[in-house]
């Protein structure tokens, strides 16, 4: 239980500051387009680039995780790489550079997530596995990445230059890997759970496609990271831009989805472990719509809107249920890196590549309200989806067992 808690808040910081760079170039684009003259459709290719090369490092770094079994490897080179990108893309002077700093950046950060949640995942109790999963990807990701991001970059760009706000986003994950380096070790191979099949079964990449949540986590893991994405990349500008707040105040509503998605990362999670994982993501993913319902609609103060906003966001935390826990109790343990960066990898690809370009495209060609619209539009789908999941979670199998068992 000791190394199983110290291992998620390492990795749950470290991804936190992933986030922190990944949305550094969302909250710091109102100062890069008036500097570097962007149009809506370079913002919504910018935040592409990095899920395009997300993806596919996702996947091909969980494929040769699991094959190399050199997970810890891995982790501490793709933190190093970066928090060197961090570094150069406030070097970046026109937006082909900047773009190619995501891409690279995105080749980096791909492989974390889908490695660190299998460290996770063969190291946690069956009772606590998707609290656990939930924690690691949603805590320190929003915690820094969402929350503390926006205040402390808008407040860096304001005061100095958005250039130096990418300096100083690359620091703490040089200072994680040494912690990665000191504290995590790598896991052994074992079952993970009543649902999943044995730890030494054989299975292809394509054969996962047979299994029925496999394919729906993959779905929903498109329209989800669309939803989010889509939030992180306009919202800053259509508070500013449509809805006329200061600076300051879009830093204070952009801080909200990270306190939000902090939060939840304990409840949703932890809910699903209890109640089962498939009316936890239904429920919470169709409560996402109401965060561009809100932002659209609400014409209250800005703190009221922050308010509904804060609840809204609590969809986030079907994130890690759908792309980390749900693939993990269904197919054989030895595959979990391969799965979690497939469903990943589709999901940053179809997702997180596709929607913020069309989004931007439409923005240029009719409004900004268009990609709200667009994000409403993912949460009810994702919740449609989720209505034909198979139940998964250890303690729901359980005591649907238990009554054959007496019987």
């Amino acid at each position: 239980m000791k190394y199983e808690t110290r291992l998620i808040w390492v990795l749950g910081i470290t991804f936190g500051f992933v986030f922190f760079d990944r949305n550094a170039a969302n909250f710091l684009m109102p100062f890069i387009t008036t500097d570097l003259n962007f149009s809506n459709a370079q913002v919504g290719l910018i935040a592409s680039a990095l899920s395009f090369t997300w993806a596919i490092a996702g996947f091909l770094g969980g494929l040769y995780a699991d094959r190399a079994s050199h997970r810890k490897r891995m982790l501490l080179v793709a933190v190093v790489a970066f928090s060197l990108c961090s570094f150069i893309s406030g070097i970046a002077g026109s937006f082909l550079t900047l773009f190619l700093t995501r891409l690279l950046m995105g080749v980096a950060e791909g492989p974390i997530l889908p490695v660190s949640q299998s460290l996770v995942a063969f190291e946690s109790a069956d009772g606590r596995r998707g609290f656990n999963m939930g924690v690691m990807q949603n805590f320190g990701s929003n915690l820094l990445g969402s929350f503390a991001a926006p205040l402390v970059l808008v407040a860096i760009a304001t005061a100095y230059t958005w250039r130096t706000a990418f300096f100083i986003a690359g620091i703490p994950g040089l200072v994680m890997a040494a912690f990665i380096a000191r504290y995590v070790k790598e896991p052994k191979l074992h079952d993970l759970g009543t649902a999943a099949r044995p730890v030494e079964a054989g299975m292809r990449a394509t054969e996962m496609l047979k299994y029925r949540n496999m394919w729906l986590c993959m779905l929903m893991s498109i329209v989800m990271v669309s939803w989010m994405v889509l939030g992180w990349a306009f919202l800053p500008l259509y508070y500013i831009k449509v809805r006329h707040f200061s600076a300051g105040q879009m830093s204070i509503l952009m801080s909200v989805l990270g306190l939000s998605a902090a939060f939840f990362s304990f409840v949703v999670p932890g809910l699903s472990d209890r109640i089962g994982r498939r009316p936890v993501v239904v429920i919470f993913n169709l409560i996402g719509a109401g965060v561009p319902a809100a932002a659209l609609y609400f014409d209250g103060s800005a703190y009221a809107l922050a308010a509904l906003v804060f609840l809204a966001w609590s969809a986030s935390g079907t994130m890690p249920l759908l792309m980390g826990t749900i693939p993990s109790e269904t197919i054989p343990a030895r595959y979990v890196a391969t799965a979690l960066g497939m469903v990943m990898g589709l999901g940053e690809v179809l997702g997180g590549v596709s929607a913020p370009a069309v989004a931007g495209w439409a923005a240029d060609r009719y409004s900004l309200l268009v990609p709200l619209f667009m994000q409403a539009g993912c949460a009810v789908i994702a919740a449609a989806l989720a209505l034909f999941l198979t139940e998964t979670a250890p303690a729901r199998l359980a005591q649907r067992a238990a009554p054959a068992m007496a019987g």
